[in-house]
């Protein structure tokens, strides 16, 4: 049992710098009172509205309760592809994790798999620093490596967006291959390591790549090897390991081609203020690198230049890298090429990690020849002194940012002074640990609290997420018709979190065609178009097979529903124009809304509001419904307001925004009309209608001539009958000529052979090498000879001789004492 438990620093040290960050992260959602800990919600941003879906359908699958597959998702924006979200959502092997947990305990599967990550990423650093000098105190290695997973970039960007810390975890291990090329051993785990990391996540695997690309010069420097064969043998690994990723990587990328373009910022490099104050704790802004990693580890690494038992290469090489990575940050061509050469929507500094990960390096390199010297400590010092001054000027400065730094700074130096002390050891371990404990949890804290106020915040799962789900898993019908979770949405991605197929999504990856189509047919979006909303309206219900929606938490039934596919009359596609009372008549066919000058409908008609600009509210008589328009950001849906009851009622726009012209912001819908409408284009079209999780299988009528159109986008994909598929107005659809019986669409993720076949020669090109020379050992080897008969036994009493020379006589031995 003792040597079960036997102590490894390489063991030790990884274990011991997952739990400290794992602690700290909890500790400072604790103190804030955040979900777990307390009644305030974590989710903000992108967490809550696409996280937390994607996972409750990742749940969904892996259970088997999934409209579709990995593939094709049928849940949201009517049928979208979900390869590119799997590989950028849920493509890490933590997220597999959510299958263990209640699915109404989503929420807590996400907590704990970003704990996970950080703990991860805290574990490998570890393992990396002790593969670059195995010297050193491993506790020294726990406390560096967990400094790196409590990054500001972590704490503060990565916690509500996951998926990054995929790259948080991948950059020591790409380093680790890197060490490996160096070295010329593990030729197969290297190419593995790559192909997890960008297949993870290849946005931050990319990131990365570079930071360990970089690791790997220095090293090679540092050594003063001769680097073409350890350069070569990096980019093997390197090549293969994306090669190996390509069925994942290659959807992915062709899903952000086929999206809808998103908001574009021009690149801003920060104050050197603001720079400054984002390296200390308690700070937060979301146009600046987040740079804290703790004052004990700025200190070593500010010290490291001052430490002369340190190798003159050895310092300047990583103190020069942490700088000059630094510096790329705040130059336009390095930082497009950190970001794929495109400005992010978002944060511009999604690369912060890498900096901190060279930041952790250098302060291991300071104790290469032992704990820093007092001299080097105070030079150590003076740096952070000045960097302090510099950042008393930003107004990210808070009021908790001086009295953490102060008190951090003097722990971590006194840690330091006394590690030297064999006897003091445990106290200088307590101090450095403590102090970056200490600061990561109020940082984590400062941030729980901040962010509210600046970011979107969605509630975690709770009673009114059971009643809205409750009620769409009652009314489903798929696939005769669909459930719409509809408004007011929970989250953008409302099908995947609570079930149903509507029309709202929330992605990277949405497609234009259904933003563009959605829009047409007056819906609204959010995230500057990547965000379509669910449109409540009974002819768009009609033409999407919607049988039922909730409206402010309450089921509403259609009675007007069309099949998932319909056929429409031969002849040439309409177009659509800038009307969405037009548009929805023109996918319709028939003429169902009036449209008077005025703004007054018809007593007896339903009446609905077009204000795509508006930001305000829209009202007939008592009723009303609020507008949140502004585009590009926002765009207001097409919005009902009800029965016109009384004669000569019109419609109030009250609000800012431009507002359309005369006769085209009021639609005036006759009931009778649509009811018409739906029951001949229903008499005429598919009489059953198969499902599958790649596509739709449908039986025509006989004599059937037109066009099928099948109440999905055409997204890149989808194929009819073995050849690709046309589009109706924004939906799939395929000509039907005379004697058609069937009409078989089926759908395939772009980029999926391509990626497939790449990574197939990739898996050639890794295995048959080491099976060639596996099988040329074999061949080199001697040919066995056949077992000879055993010699016949020398007679008991027969002397015992040894072969002799010619000429010489053998020799009987004489039988010892014990004979």
């Amino acid at each position: 049992m003792r040597l079960l438990w036997k102590r490894s620093p390489r063991r030790d040290a990884p274990a011991f710098a997952g739990l400290l960050a794992v602690a700290a992260v909890c500790t400072g959602d604790a103190v804030a009172r955040v979900f777990p800990f307390g009644p305030r919600t974590r989710s903000v941003n992108d967490l809550g509205n696409q996280f937390v879906p994607f996972h409750a359908h990742l749940w969904d699958l892996l259970h088997g309760r999934a409209d579709g597959g990995p593939l094709l998702d049928w849940n949201a924006g009517y049928g979208t592809s979900f390869l590119p979200d799997l590989g950028t959502y849920l493509s890490s092997p933590f997220a597999l994790l959510v299958g263990v947990f209640p699915r109404d305990r989503v929420d807590l599967a996400v907590y704990v798999i970003t704990l996970a990550k950080t703990a991860a990423a805290a574990a490998a650093m570890a393992a990396l620093l002790l593969a670059v000098r195995r010297t050193g105190p491993w506790w020294a290695a726990g406390v560096l490596a967990a400094s790196y997973a409590l990054c500001g970039w972590s704490l503060l960007e990565a916690s509500y967006n996951p998926m990054w810390l995929d790259g948080l975890i991948a950059l020591p291990l790409l380093c680790l291959a890197g060490e490996w090329a160096r070295a010329g051993r593990r030729p197969l785990l290297g190419p593995v390591v790559v192909a997890l990391a960008w297949t993870a996540n290849f946005y931050t695997a990319y990131m990365a790549t570079l930071g360990a690309a970089l690791f790997l010069l220095a090293r090679l420097y540092a050594t003063g090897a001769r680097p073409w064969r350890p350069l070569g043998r990096a980019v093997r690994a390197a090549a293969l390991g994306i090669g190996l990723a390509a069925p994942v990587l290659v959807p992915v990328l062709l899903g952000t081609r086929h999206a809808y373009p998103g908001w574009t910022r021009a690149f801003a490099p920060a104050g050197l203020p603001d720079v400054l104050a984002r390296a200390l704790p308690a700070t937060y802004s979301f146009f600046t690198p987040a740079l804290f990693v703790g004052t004990g580890t700025l200190l070593l690494a500010c010290a490291l230049p001052f430490a002369r038992g340190v190798a003159r290469r050895e310092r300047w090489v990583w103190a020069g890298l942490a700088a000059g990575v630094a510096l790329s940050f705040q130059w336009q061509p390095t930082h497009l090429l950190w970001h794929l050469f495109a400005t992010p929507n978002g944060s511009p500094y999604r690369q912060t990690f890498v900096l901190a990960a060279f930041l952790v390096l250098a302060a291991w390199a300071a104790l290469g020849a032992g704990w820093p010297a007092p001299r080097a400590l105070l030079g150590g010092a003076a740096v952070l002194g000045v960097a302090a001054l510099g950042a008393s000027a930003s107004d990210l400065v808070t009021g908790w940012t001086f009295p953490l730094f102060g008190a951090g700074l003097a722990a971590a130096a006194a840690g330091a002074l006394l590690a030297g002390r064999a006897r003091l050891v445990p106290l200088a371990a307590l101090l450095l640990a403590g102090a970056l404990a200490g600061q990561a949890a109020a940082t984590t804290a400062f941030a729980d609290r901040a962010r509210p106020g600046r970011l979107d915040d969605y509630p975690p799962w709770g009673a009114e997420h059971t009643a809205r789900a409750a009620a769409l898993a009652a009314a489903d019908d798929w696939p005769a018709s669909r459930t719409d979770p509809g408004r007011p949405a929970l989250t953008g991605n409302d099908p995947l979190l609570l079930g149903g197929q509507g029309g709202a999504y929330y992605s990277s990856h949405t497609p234009a065609v259904l933003t563009r189509t959605l829009a047409a047919l007056g819906g609204g979006w959010t995230s500057n178009g990547r965000s379509p909303q669910s449109l409540d309206n009974p002819v768009t219900d009609a033409l999407f097979a919607v049988g039922a929606r909730l409206r402010d938490g309450v089921l509403v039934r259609r009675a007007d529903v069309l099949p998932l596919v319909t056929l429409r009359p031969p002849g040439p596609a309409p177009a659509y124009g800038p009307s969405p009372f037009r548009n929805q008549e023109a996918l319709l066919g028939a003429r169902v809304y009036a449209n008077p000058a005025d703004g007054v409908c018809p007593v007896g008609s339903e009446v609905f509001v077009w204000a795509p600009d508006v930001t305000g509210t829209a009202r007939l008589g008592a009723a009303s419904t609020p507008l949140r328009g502004g585009q590009p950001k926002r765009r207001a849906a097409l919005a009902p307001l009800g029965t016109q009851r009384t004669a000569g009622t019109p419609v109030v726009l009250d609000g800012t925004g431009r507002r359309p012209g005369p006769g085209a912001s009021v639609g005036c819908l006759d009931p009778a009309a649509l009811t018409s409408a739906v029951a001949e284009l229903r008499a005429r079209s598919t009489a059953r209608i198969t499902v599958t999780s790649t596509g739709v299988r449908a039986e025509l009528p006989p004599g059937a001539r037109g066009t099928a159109v099948l109440a999905a986008p055409r997204i890149a994909g989808w194929s009819c009958d073995g050849r690709p598929a046309d589009a109706y107005l924004g939906l799939v659809a395929a000509p039907v000529g005379p004697g058609r019986t069937t009409l078989t669409c089926t759908f395939r993720t772009p980029g999926l052979r391509a990626g497939g076949a790449a990574g197939a020669a990739a898996l050639v090109l890794l295995a048959v090498p080491p099976v060639w020379r596996a099988a040329r050992r074999r061949r080199e080897l001697p040919p066995s000879r056949p077992p000879s008969a055993p010699a016949a036994s020398p007679p008991h009493d027969a002397p015992d001789t040894q072969a002799s020379p010619p000429g010489h006589r053998p020799v009987a031995r004489r039988a010892g004492p014990g004979a």
